[in-house]
């Protein structure tokens, strides 16, 4: 990636400047990397009917607080990487286009068959999520392939002919064509996407988006494929439509470098080599907690770290163990699978703008609505009513009422106040203060249930784990969590309030390309195994060297889906070209006893698919040293609080986070006032302050009693 320098009418120097832009459901984040090492960061509302309204505010709020013109930024900026929850809403708020699907004769109800898998096996009550393409929609072509790719019966342009005409008819602008078997051969889907571009342009079906199965996911499983690829379809108008108005707007005032997006998989890649498959950005935003976990394992010997970052709708978790974050093709997002590689997250209703309430049998319940941007919590005085966790936590002393996020909101107490005792307190006959404990706990237990199903429902223990609390409201409920999980010590980014921003700058270009392969493992190497992989990692290789890396600056890593002969799942594996059947074996069963804790000593291992991930690396963040502490740290103020279930109420300290330079100690009770989050240390925890200015917290033992 290039380098560049520029300076501004005041003769600051902007070197090596990047920018990592994250679109949240309630605050647009924008951090500013110089050098690689200083950092400045701006915090603004989301817009969620315009999201890229957001970003330019951000730019706009970070250009003037650098003294210089949004213009001027743009233009010295080297790195542009971006992550939204667009593709995301899309789906959860069903605003996508009107999708007509295309497939063989005799597999147009795939999609609405599904797999007959539920979450919850004893809930067969509960309906699946409404198909995304009506039966009517769904039309079926002629053609049909064998397993082995085979034509049993060719392709005929005429049936595509009477398909078109029912589209256009029910205004159909978004297309997925996904073919029985393409995965073995996408010759008649490529023939039919032919036959589409030859469409007259009096149709203006015939200039809808296209979205073919053999090009979005590759794979066998009749109805993963074709539900990516209809996905792909619904998202497409909106995510790409959106994505091009902002690159053209950054283009118009002065950003010369090509727009990155984070992925689902946790890298990068740029917005005109994502157009075409808009499905991999439906974790954008939250995958971008990988690069921020790079930088806290350089304080974590272990690298076994727990993210929980919690923002203003939704919180995230994410596992990082021996320093590796785990990649998943099993994606549900509202209810919708995907078959796409995946950081693992698992994500839940419940942030700063949940909202609470008390049902018809006198139950409380806390989310998963939440209040978003606008009209946000009632001390946002914005319009809002209903009582969130934001206002519990005013009431209860976490927060204090006045500006925060650098003044783009107001915290009003009084409306926090109102709305808690009008919708929770007087229905429960409980005190104000009373009811926002409740709320606040409940959120807590929905948030530790969230951490254990990514730790004891796997059999892995949390103990062994550091906890990374993040986003704006993670900080506030991280101790609480961390204790509950046994977890011996939380670690605190200063900047954990723009965490996915932040690791957006410290995050690789990333490629991945699999191909189908069903061999048994004995047999792999004869049958081409070798020649898959290389050919992969020349498509890989291609890709990036078009991204402009170099050979010294890529890095190429394989892996296996294997399982035993008999078996439904498949079990991701790495390996490297060379390796002997034996080594690949061993890996195998590694694994295998790890997740079902038994193997088959004399069992026949098949493959069923290889993998090549390409990456271009980016120079990290080389984050400059914070400033020693001086004096002793003091209190900028006291306040009696409510700090968790064990502690009660209590008369803590307060901290402006500016104050504490590295080697700050500190004991809890406390509270650290950042600019884009609330540190909350409970009694019997100690703070340090490390020489990045991070805070790392040891808990104290939870009382038995």
């Amino acid at each position: 990636m290039s380098t560049q320098t520029s300076e501004d009418e005041s003769g600051t120097q902007l070197h090596d400047l990047r920018i990592g832009a994250d679109v949240g459901g309630t605050f647009t984040d924008l951090i500013i990397s110089i050098g690689g090492a200083s950092l400045h960061v701006a915090k603004v509302p989301s817009v969620p009917e315009d999201p890229g309204v957001g970003v330019m505010n951000a730019l706009a709020a970070a250009a003037n607080d650098l003294g210089v013109s949004t213009g001027k930024l743009l233009s010295a900026c080297t790195l542009f990487v971006h992550g939204s929850t667009v593709a995301t809403n899309t789906v959860l708020e069903r605003k996508g286009a009107t999708v007509g699907l295309l497939t063989t004769m005799g597999f147009r109800d795939t999609l609405e068959v599904r797999r007959g898998i539920r979450d919850n096996p004893w809930d067969h009550r509960a309906p699946y999520a409404p198909v995304l393409v009506p039966r009517y929609l769904r039309l079926p072509l002629a053609g049909r392939l064998d397993k082995s790719g085979n034509e049993i019966e060719p392709p005929d342009s005429q049936s595509l002919h009477q398909a078109m005409a029912e589209f256009k008819a029910h205004g159909v602008d978004s297309i997925a064509v996904s073919l029985f078997n393409s995965y073995a051969d996408s010759a008649h889907e490529a023939f039919y996407a032919s036959a589409l571009s030859r469409v007259g342009d009096d149709d203006p079906t015939a200039r809808a988006w296209v979205s073919l199965s053999h090009d979005v996911a590759p794979l066998l499983g009749e109805y993963e494929r074709t539900a990516t690829t209809v996905l792909n379809a619904y998202i497409a108008p909106r995510t790409v439509g959106y994505l091009t108005s902002l690159d053209n707007q950054l283009r118009e005032l002065g950003l010369t470098q090509p727009m990155l997006l984070i992925q689902n998989n946790g890298g990068c890649v740029s917005a005109s080599q994502v157009a075409h498959k808009p499905a991999t950005l439906l974790l954008s935003g939250p995958a971008a907690g990988v690069g921020a976990l790079e930088i806290a394992r350089g304080a974590v010997a272990s690298g076994n770290l727990l993210s929980l970052e919690i923002g203003g709708t939704s919180a995230d978790v994410m596992l990082m163990e021996a320093g590796r974050v785990p990649v998943s093709d099993q994606l549900s997002v509202g209810g919708y699978d995907t078959a796409l590689p995946s950081v693992d997250i698992h994500t839940i209703g419940a942030g700063g703008g949940t909202i609470a309430k008390v049902d018809e049998a006198g139950l409380l319940l806390v989310g998963p609505e939440g209040a978003g941007a606008r009209p946000g919590p009632a001390a946002y005085g914005l319009g809002g009513t209903e009582p969130t966790v934001t206002d519990a936590l005013l009431i209860l002393g976490r927060l204090k009422p006045g500006p925060y996020a650098g003044g783009s909101v107001v915290l009003d107490e009084h409306k926090a106040r109102d709305a808690i005792e009008t919708r929770v307190a007087r229905p429960l006959n409980l005190s104000v203060e009373e009811a926002a404990v409740g709320i606040v706990r409940l959120l807590e237990q929905n948030l530790l249930q969230a951490v254990e199903q990514m730790t004891l429902e796997r059999g892995l223990d949390p103990r062994r784990f550091t906890l990374v609390p993040a986003g704006g409201a993670g900080p506030m409920h991280g101790a609480a969590i961390g204790r509950q999980l046994g977890c011996p010590a939380l670690y605190v980014p200063r900047l954990s309030g723009a965490f996915c921003a932040l690791g957006m700058l410290n995050t690789d270009v990333r490629h991945d390309l699999m191909r189908t392969f069903f061999h048994p493992l004995p047999e792999a190497f004869a049958q081409g195994l070798e020649a898959v992989f290389a050919e992969l990692a020349h498509q890989a290789e291609t890709l990036l060297g078009a991204d402009g890396f170099g050979a010294g600056s890529r890095r190429v890593e394989y892996e296996l889906d294997l399982r035993y002969i008999g078996q439904q799942w498949s079990i991701r594996v790495q390996t490297s070209p060379g390796d002997s059947e034996d080594t690949i074996r061993m890996r195998f069963e590694q694994v295998h006893e790890s997740r079902y804790r038994h193997i088959q000593p004399d069992g026949i291992i098949e493959v069923t698919a290889a993998y090549v991930i390409g990456y271009g690396i980016i120079d990290k963040l080389r984050l400059a040293r914070h400033p020693e502490n001086l004096a002793p740290p003091r209190p900028v103020a006291t306040r009696k609080l409510y700090m968790d279930a064990e502690h009660g109420w209590v008369e803590a300290d307060i901290y402006d986070g500016d104050g504490l330079g590295e080697g700050t100690a500190l004991s809890g009770p406390a509270i650290i006032e950042e600019r884009t989050t609330t540190i909350c240390i409970a009694p019997g925890d100690t703070l340090n302050v490390d020489r990045l200015g991070n805070y790392q917290v040891t808990l104290g033992r939870k009382s038995t009693s």
